[in-house]
């Protein structure tokens, strides 16, 4: 296997680097890129020193079996398609190719067969996104999915390093004044992820609404989602209302959830503190009044589960399906 990371020096990037090491993916050869910026910087891979480099167009007249690309939507516009052109499987994780009708967004424990003779870019979704279509997997493919409220916690670190370093500036009174957010995030809790959109929803908002969709081939769940930024460093929370189509005993609602692929119930409360590091994603305060609608609290850590992992997932995934190594 023949393997580019692009981004490499970003959280996520360097992440993912980490995620391929603990999988042991061994390609045959490896590369990492950059911004002109970042271009030069020291990274270390399966104990062996690499330097990052400068993505220009020329990057990828090496042939890659695969890119994995976390650098942003405007980079990945621009250097995904060529890539792609020139055979690799492109991996990525910005929001440019989401919703683009013949471009597959993928979660493999969900809809992973989508990659099976596929060559081409596939579309990692959004963190929020990716830890609740885990947890609601196999409600969805048992009970059917008709409403999902959804209000998210999100950590600072899902606006890259910037966004932990505001958090810490703030935290040590260096500088109290907001420039990643909108608002002090330090002590305080923002109602708002992206842009306030025309119909009110945030950017962030409609990621989770359009991308839930897609994953599960369901245009008809409703989807209403407030997406908060809290001043934790990573893990992202979610408290969950759903509504199914088909009534469910609590108990195997339990078993139902507790089953599915990489996702683990708790008895006990779980912190954004308690699963950092961690490639699950935790489920607990489970709890209804009804067979029809229940509640529960969903969490993760939104660098590896919301990012790194998923995209890590996919590429051993398409390689088992297509018998790439």
């Amino acid at each position: 296997m023949r393997l580019a990371v692009v981004g490499a020096t970003g959280e996520v990037g360097r992440m993912m680097t980490r995620v391929l090491e603990e999988q042991k993916v061994k390609p045959s050869l490896i590369k990492f890129f950059s911004s002109k910026r970042s271009a030069g910087t020291e990274l270390t891979f399966m104990g062996k020193s690499y330097y990052s480099e400068e993505l220009v167009e020329s990057s990828f007249d090496d042939l890659y079996d695969y890119a994995l690309f976390s650098a942003g939507a405007d980079v990945s516009r621009r250097f995904s398609p060529i890539a792609a052109d020139k055979g690799t499987t492109v991996i990525d994780n910005s929001s440019a190719f989401r919703l683009t009708k013949e471009i597959p967004l993928v979660v493999p424990e969900i809809n992973g067969g989508l990659l099976e003779n596929y060559h081409g870019i596939v579309a990692n979704p959004n963190c929020s996104t990716i830890q609740m279509v885990l947890s609601l997997q196999q409600v969805n493919n048992l009970y059917g999915l008709r409403t999902i409220v959804v209000s998210t916690y999100q950590a600072v670190s899902g606006a890259g390093r910037k966004g932990i370093e505001e958090l810490d500036r703030q935290e040590k009174g260096l500088v109290p004044e907001a420039s990643v957010f909108t608002r002090q995030i330090y002590r305080n809790v923002l109602p708002q992820i992206g842009e306030i959109l025309d119909n009110g929803f945030s950017t962030e908002e409609m990621k989770m609404v359009l991308e839930t969709r897609k994953i599960f081939d369901d245009e008809d769940i409703s989807i209403w989602p407030t997406t908060i930024r809290v001043p934790v460093e990573y893990g992202h929370s979610e408290s969950l209302y759903v509504e199914t189509r088909k009534p469910f005993i609590l108990e195997d609602l339990k078993r139902v959830i507790a089953a599915s692929e990489n996702v683990v119930l708790k008895d006990d409360i779980i912190t954004p503190l308690e699963i950092s590091g961690s490639d699950m994603t935790f489920v607990s305060r489970l709890r209804s009044f009804d067979g029809k609608r229940f509640l529960m609290w969903n969490i993760a850590d939104n660098i590896r589960v919301g990012a790194a992992t998923n995209a890590v997932r996919i590429l051993l995934r398409h390689a088992l399906l297509n018998r790439l190594s």
